[in-house]
């Protein structure tokens, strides 16, 4: 069985909270810094903890 590592869901919590970003009732500028932020973040999670 496979256990998720604490980088793997914050990673996973990131992709979500990008993808809520793109749907809030924001400026578009806004938006796209926030949903870019919280990817950047998930990216840099997956490199480090192996996550696959």
């Amino acid at each position: 069985m496979h256990t998720l590592n604490a980088s793997k869901i914050r990673a996973i919590a990131h992709r979500r909270m990008a993808l809520s970003a793109l749907r809030a009732k924001s400026s578009l500028s806004v938006r796209l810094a926030r949903y870019n932020s919280h990817m950047a973040i998930a990216r840099s999670l997956e490199g480090q903890g192996g996550v696959q």
